[in-house]
């Protein structure tokens, strides 16, 4: 065995790079400050109850200026929010016409909040705030449209649930649960309106912390409730991307090849009994991503993980790289796909296909998983994000979550779990490849502390195949991350 630790990965930002989310943005302005495609004025949509458009749009008016950092001995942790505005940080305002302000009736809310059966009362809520946001739509879209959920509708949704953290459990391929989710079929039913552009939700505790339920869900106890600088900071930031702008990107360097990054993931239909679909995220290293929906999978009985066919496999991939032409009008020289089971024999050939057909220099197929492989270190905290294991030449543990130095603690609740890195069929050596992976979790725009779980590519996979099952195969699709996140 081999243990080795990784430096936090810096990102580069307008005018210098930083390990920092936070600190870059306050310090050296977003990736694409100086661009003219920058959002400098983002238009915004609301849509909501009188109460919670009026808490929304308070809060908002509040976040122009500087939010005061939490009191903490851990400053870097907690930093201060400096506001949203033309003069610091994004360099960037919000504009909400009146024109964009669309109230649901109350008379609706009450209706839909006496229906007893809870899926029926899920679907008819999310129709009720579809309508408010397909009547936006249809005058001038904005950027972006806050879905401003009512109390009285989130306590009839059952909040306990809705307002759950996205689970950060991917597990050695198995496909998640099918189950009716609110918040994913509100996204899913929005994109596919005319002209859609992409929504927040916004839950009445975001901007009102006396508005959090307490208690325990039915998987886990709730987190605590974020201090109001880190929710304005991770608001705002996934704002800035959705309204079209490139917050950072991970540093380059001018040897490394021009990759394309695909994450593979899994998902059923809301029926459960169908097949398993596979979707992919494609990135580069700016975090620019488009969506793949890919062909139908199977749950293997030898491993009990989900798998492509070959053909099924090369299509996909084919589907990945002519996206990624049409987005960056270019190709890639490198494609690492992440997967979250294994690659089997069909799933290489299939993939090496397209690699070939399109005279892809290099190719690396790694599968990622939560492993209960843990290293113990002396002291109070565990080991330090970063730590590497080789367990031999093909398994390898990663820290992705741990003890960051920049924050001075661990900021995580529970002992942390590591990531399985299994290399095969990689061109690098592994250490590399861990070390982009480690990168690659600092490409979330919907948080801005640094430590992800899980890169960018399965994660959004994920979140993506959360959003496509309340979809039928001929529904179009939104191409672009921002619509899923």
């Amino acid at each position: 065995m081999k243990i080795a630790h990784f430096d936090e990965p810096e990102l580069e930002f307008g005018n210098f790079s930083h390990i920092d989310i936070r600190f870059g943005l306050m310090n050296y302005c977003p990736l694409d400050y100086a661009s003219d495609v920058a959002p400098k004025k983002i238009q915004m949509g609301i849509v909501g109850s009188a109460a919670s458009i009026e808490g929304t749009s308070e809060w908002l008016t509040r976040c122009r200026n500087e939010v005061p950092a939490k009191a903490s001995r851990q400053p870097n942790l907690f930093p201060k929010f400096p506001g949203f505005n033309s003069d610091c940080a994004f360099h960037s305002e919000i504009a909400i016409d009146p024109s964009q302000v669309r109230q649901i009736p109350p008379k609706r809310i009450e209706e839909v909040s006496r229906i007893a059966v809870l899926d029926e009362l899920r679907i008819e809520a999310v129709k009720a705030i579809v309508d408010e946001v397909r009547f936006l739509l249809e005058k001038k879209p904005p950027h972006v449209i806050i879905c401003a959920i009512p109390q009285e509708l989130l306590n009839a949704l059952d909040p306990i649930e809705s307002e759950e953290d996205l689970d950060d459990e991917l597990t050695e391929g198995t496909v998640p649960s099918s189950k009716i989710d609110f918040h994913d079929m509100l996204k899913a039913r929005s994109m596919t309106l005319p002209r859609a552009c992409p929504i927040q939700i916004v839950l009445p505790a975001t901007y009102d912390p006396t508005k959090r339920r307490r208690g325990k869900s039915r998987r886990r106890e709730i987190k605590p409730l974020q201090d109001e600088a880190t929710r304005a900071w991770n608001f705002h930031t996934a704002l800035y991307y959705k309204a079209g702008g490139t917050p950072w990107r991970m540093k380059q360097e001018p040897s490394k090849l021009q990759t394309c990054f695909v994450g593979i993931g899994f998902f059923r239909t809301l029926d459960g009994d169908r097949l398993a679909t596979s979707v992919a995220q494609v990135f580069n290293e700016r975090g620019n991503g488009v969506v793949v929906r890919g062909g139908p999978a199977v749950i293997s009985k030898e491993d009990r993980q989900a798998h492509l066919d070959e053909e099924a496999s090369y299509n996909l991939m084919v589907s990945a790289l002519e996206r990624y032409r049409d987005e960056h009008y270019t190709m890639p020289a490198r494609v690492v796909v992440h997967k979250s089971s294994i690659h089997n024999d069909a799933e290489v050939k299939g993939f090496t296909r397209a690699i070939d057909k399109f005279q892809i220099h290099s190719c690396e197929m790694i599968s990622l998983r939560r492993s209960f492989t843990r290293l113990f270190r002396n002291g109070l905290y565990p080991p330090l994000r970063g730590t590497f294991l080789s367990l031999d030449d093909a398994s390898h543990i990663l820290y992705t979550k741990g003890s960051v130095d920049f924050y001075a603690t661990y900021p995580g609740m529970y002992m942390p779990r590591t990531l399985r890195i299994g290399c095969d069929q990689i061109e690098q050596t592994p250490r590399y490849l861990a070390e982009e992976i480690l990168a690659l979790t600092k490409m979330n725009w919907n948080d801005t502390q640094f430590d992800g779980g899980f890169p960018i590519t399965l994660r959004a996979a994920r979140e993506v195949g959360d959003i496509l099952k309340y979809l039928g195969p001929e529904d179009a699709i939104q191409p672009h991350y921002s619509f899923y996140m």
